[in-house]
């Protein structure tokens, strides 16, 4: 089999993970804990992962944002977005994670895929983060003198 965006799009894994993604999406308990154990993952796989390392955390700390209610995103992208962190994390997917070299693949291509399809929205949150941050900081050196 020849591994592609479209092939690991159309399995049967990612339609299943697409179907608990909605459990997870209405649930903020149970999002928290997927959000915990992507996380450990993506720590766990820096080398597999490199070339979507960055996004696929952003979209880590944008699905926390969303289930602390302080981050909206429209249904359609959290919805796909939950949908590929679900099969990030599913062990037995298209090409199951103890497979040596070829086990993040499948789960590199589909994120890879999924953060070309939310790119506006990652950008808007990564837009959104540094207001945050700005806002958060204290004031500057000219202010405090």
């Amino acid at each position: 089999m020849i591994l592609t965006e479209k092939t690991v799009q159309d399995s049967v894994a990612f339609a299943k993970a697409r179907s608990k993604a909605k459990e997870y999406a209405g649930d903020p308990g149970k999002l928290a804990s997927l959000l915990d154990r992507a996380s450990k993952k993506a720590e766990a796989k820096k080398g597999p992962l490199s070339e979507v390392r960055d996004s696929l955390m952003a979209c880590l700390r944008l699905l926390r944002a969303c289930a602390q209610k302080r981050y909206s995103l429209p249904w359609q992208s959290l919805g796909l977005i939950v949908a590929a962190v679900v099969y990030f994390v599913m062990p037995v997917d298209l090409i199951p994670d103890f497979i040596l070299s070829l086990g993040f693949a499948d789960d590199a291509a589909l994120l890879a895929w999924t953060f070309r399809q939310v790119k506006s929205d990652l950008e808007d949150f990564r837009r959104w983060e540094l207001e945050q941050a700005e806002s958060e900081a204290p004031g500057d050196v000219a202010e405090a003198s």
